[in-house]
């Protein structure tokens, strides 16, 4: 499979290592706001993308979350940032989820706080009109998702025609959320001369079909690639039979509330991640939230909020609204479902153990998930620690609908009439012996008139009559 057009040029890894952000050669504005933000050195990817991005080359950014994607791309770009009276954007930033939308915002918000720059974020899910209103106020940045700027964009309430850098984050993700009809049409109405800035976690052929129909000559940048094991997270895994089973595990571990002080808790998907809150209320109701795309805003936003002040200790939730969101000083990551990409796995884990903090990443895996953990074994060239099951948790048989076995008759013969009914063949009981005769009024008509005579017996009776 191909990862990589063959025209990308390749940022070496071996590069000079920068002290402070003096060495990016930022404006005093940014210089004050990232001082204000306590931030004095920059991230590797925020060395190696700058001078791409000032360069006006396109760029591709490979790096895992939590490696500081979004300042890389922010300071560059506020760096050079004019004041304009137009009103138009002549900056978009497209984001899969809403959630990233607010961040996004917010980071700009910070960075910019001593520049004149308007920053205007808008996603699905809200009321569109106050959005349409707070477009045509005008806006330098817009940071949007692309099913609800692509609505904008056809109601004319946000023109494109100023739009000189465009910044696609996440990209993988906003693919597999099926936005690749959006980002196209948005694409063909931006000016042609532009730049184009992507960040994406992982390369798939869809993210390489993207790059190589938009982009021109793009200057790869990769960093912390997936696969390679942090060594700040310890690691662990249990064998576990079934989900219930899983639950009892969970629950064991997370009673230690001095050790399990921030807890992520990823599940497969939102049937798994709604069944499973609804076990953990079960003892841990007050401590414990979750989070996917089926939730409303409001839940959501409450849901990170709590979790991020520490008003609830354990949050659930699916790999695509974990992806981009800005989840600080996570002491433990546990995978409830084994993640069926292994690539996945390095992404929940890149959760814990950041800003040189160690952290604790914990892996449930059943006997049907056994391949996916050696799958993510092999991706990062290290087996992970098989831990001792503890006596106290209880091994149970009871199954969840989708882990109970599928009964199938054997092939090669037909069941009898009697086998498919349940029970043997019986006399048909008197009211259901009746034929149907059709309905009651043409009956009832035809006895009373009987049959009409034809034509032809009428010419034959008149013969009778006039002899």
């Amino acid at each position: 499979m191909k990862l990589w057009p063959a025209r990308i040029a390749t940022i070496s890894p071996t590069f000079a290592a920068m002290n402070t952000f003096e060495d990016l050669s930022l404006s005093n504005p940014l210089r004050n706001a990232l001082a204000d933000l306590g931030f004095t050195q920059p991230t590797p990817i925020q060395e190696q993308s700058t001078s791409v991005i000032l360069s006006g080359r396109d760029m591709v950014g490979i790096a895992q979350t939590g490696t500081g994607k979004t300042f890389a791309y922010l300071l560059p770009i506020l760096r050079d940032m004019k004041y304009a009276t137009d009103g138009h954007p002549r900056v978009l930033i497209l984001v899969p989820t809403r959630e990233l939308v607010l961040q996004v915002v917010e980071q700009t918000q910070r960075l910019t706080k001593y520049m004149s720059v308007r920053t205007l974020g808008v996603y699905g899910g809200a009321n569109i009109d106050k959005q349409r209103y707070a477009a045509e106020q005008g806006s330098d940045i817009v940071v949007a998702t692309p099913g609800r700027l692509y609505d904008l964009i056809l109601s004319k309430s946000v023109v494109l025609k100023a739009v000189k850098k465009v910044v696609i984050d996440e990209v993988d993700v906003m693919l597999d959320l099926g936005f690749r009809f959006q980002l196209t049409n948005i694409f063909e109405l931006l000016p042609a001369k532009r730049q184009h800035i992507m960040f994406s976690a992982t390369m798939t052929e869809e993210v390489d079909a993207l790059i190589d129909d938009f982009f021109v000559a793009p200057v790869r940048i990769a960093i912390a690639m997936s696969g390679t094991p942090l060594e700040n997270i310890r690691q662990e895994a249990f064998a576990v039979p079934n989900f219930y089973t899983k639950v009892n595990l969970l629950k064991y571990l997370v009673s230690d509330r001095k050790v399990f002080r921030k807890v992520l808790i990823f599940a497969a998907n939102k049937r798994t991640a709604d069944r499973l809150f609804g076990e953990m209320s079960i003892g841990f109701e007050k401590e414990i939230c979750v989070i996917h795309s089926n939730k409303t805003q409001n839940y959501r936003l409450r849901s990170l909020e709590d979790f991020n002040k520490g008003n609830k200790r354990m949050l659930i939730a699916t790999d695509v609204m974990a992806r981009g969101l800005d989840l600080d000083r996570i002491t433990h990551v546990i995978n409830f479902d084994t993640p069926t990409y292994p690539e996945n796995y390095m992404h929940r884990i890149g959760r814990t153990g950041r800003a040189e903090q160690e952290g604790t990443a914990i892996l449930f895996y059943t006997p049907k998930e056994a391949d996916h953990k050696w799958a993510i074994e092999v991706l990062m060239a290290l087996e992970i620690p098989e831990m001792e099951w503890p006596g106290e948790v209880e091994i149970t048989n009871q199954l969840i609908p989708e882990e109970r076995p599928i009964v199938i008759e054997p092939a090669g013969r037909r069941l009898s009439l009697e086998e498919t009914s349940g029970g043997a063949l019986h006399e048909k009981k008197a009211k259901n012996k009746k034929v149907n005769l059709g309905g009651s009024y043409k009956r009832e008509i035809k006895k009373k008139y009987k049959k009409p005579k034809t034509r032809g017996d009428k010419q034959a009776n008149m013969k009778k009559k006039r002899r």
